[in-house]
């Protein structure tokens, strides 16, 4: 494996709050050296005869991203996505590990579900991309009766979660009950389906305008009071998927002020768009929580801002052309995100001055793995590579050319693009 040099990048580390300009050696897939000038004869002789050397200026490194939740269509959809052009999409939007939701077909609800998955990545080609499973705590991602936890835990799970709101909450109970002494990470989407009805868009003046079907912020809300219950009662840490209003950064804040063991997570279209977004009709806007109030989408900002909400996901979810292209109240609700995600949220928060960098980079690395239960990656002599180099001021067309997934289901279609992944680094299937 050739070393490789990159002069003067921009080096991002929110574990230690550092943003500088360095030089950054990599050595057989280790971290060498950073200092502010690594001069060619402090470069080991052994390793400058395949010395490869990245010198362009405006590159930024930082720890390799972490997706906390997203949909693979294989098993069961492949026609939507399969695990190998899921990878290539991660890999090209910068992230270095991708959690799954269990939602395949079979669903990964017991030990041979996440065999299955396992084997399917075995073979894959060499990737810098590590791939992990959540496990089902409903069979069939169903939510009627729970699934083997233990046994879903010794099969090597990263944890627990269904991707789909418990309509049970007797069941919920009994579930947070069991999982406890487990010991791994449980993600609940806070969502009550009969406050949602047949419910498109946020309910407010934007979907009255739209003439769209509203959901009340209520059916979050409510849900999230029913979670909060249970977990002061029981000690259970859980995470909090999809935040999506403002009531619900409010609860969510007032928990952890109690000191409740509860981390959140709201996604990035969430963090970009608002209900003020939809007067296209994309259906690939059609999402599920929908989209904010322009209220809504505030409280988020300023939850990510105060670490109220710990971390931005992707909740990449593909559907096939012939899915997607339908009135919006029709469309599955989804959109891929994957390869969008950092030149879109680095354009819209850091460069708008917004955000710092090290904030953005903290809600979609560091924080990510910490809600997932791992150790975040720190960049120092001697740890091992897991690594993004991003290009903020490079520009490409979001196309089916360019785009690595197997579905276009994104609003930014067609669009130019600022702002792209150069190169990960990272452990691999």
């Amino acid at each position: 494996m050739p070393s490789e040099l990159i002069r003067q990048v921009r080096v991002l580390d929110p574990a230690s709050g550092t943003d500088r300009i360095a030089d950054v050696l990599i050595e057989d897939g280790v971290i060498a050296a950073i200092a502010d000038l690594i001069p060619d004869a402090e470069i080991p002789a052994e390793s400058r005869s395949e010395l490869q050397v990245c010198d362009r200026p405006g590159l930024v490194l930082g720890p390799g991203l972490v997706d906390l939740y997203s949909h693979s269509g294989e098993p069961g959809f492949e026609s939507r996505e399969t695990l190998r052009s899921l990878v290539h999409a991660a890999e090209a939007g910068g992230f270095t590990r991708v959690a799954i939701l269990p939602d395949t077909d079979p669903a990964i609800d017991n030990p041979a579900g996440v065999e299955r998955l396992r084997s399917l990545a075995k073979y894959m080609p060499p990737s810098s991309l590590q791939l992990y499973f959540w496990g089902a705590l409903t069979v069939g991602v169903q939510g009627q009766q729970m699934t083997e936890l233990a046994e879903l835990a010794e099969a090597g799970i990263i944890g627990f979660a269904d991707g789909r709101p418990i309509r049970h909450s007797g069941l919920l109970r009994r579930m947070l009950e069991y999982a406890y002494p487990l010991n791994k990470p449980i993600a609940l989407w806070c969502c009550d389906p009969e406050l949602v009805g047949n419910g498109t868009v946020r309910e407010g003046m934007d979907s009255i305008r739209l003439g769209l079907p509203g959901i009340p912020a209520i059916a979050e809300t409510a849900a999230i009071a029913t979670i909060l219950e249970y977990i002061e009662l029981l000690g259970t840490p859980v995470h909090l998927m999809r935040i999506s209003t403002a009531r619900g950064v409010e609860l969510i804040r007032r928990a952890k002020e109690r000191g409740l063991p509860i981390t959140a997570s709201t996604t990035w279209m969430h963090v970009l768009l608002s209900t003020k977004d939809l007067d296209s009709y994309d259906p690939s806007l059609h999402l599920h929580p929908p989209l904010g109030n322009p209220a809504d989408h505030l409280a988020l900002l300023q939850g990510i801002r105060d670490g109220v909400i710990d971390a931005i996901a992707i909740d990449h979810t593909p559907y096939s052309y012939e899915e997607k292209t339908v009135a919006f109240s029709e469309a599955p609700a989804g959109a891929i995100g994957l390869e969008l995600a950092l030149p879109l949220l680095w354009r819209s928060l850091v460069v708008s001055g917004d955000y710092s960098a090290l904030s953005l980079w903290r809600s979609l690395s560091t924080n990510p793995a910490r809600c997932l239960g791992q150790a975040p990656v720190t960049l120092n002599p001697g740890q091992l590579a897991e690594l993004t180099l991003f290009d903020p001021e490079q520009p490409w067309r979001g196309d089916r050319q360019t785009l690595k997934s197997l579905s276009y289901n994104t609003p930014w279609l067609d669009q130019e693009i600022t702002g792209r992944v150069v190169k990960t680094w990272g452990l691999g299937l």
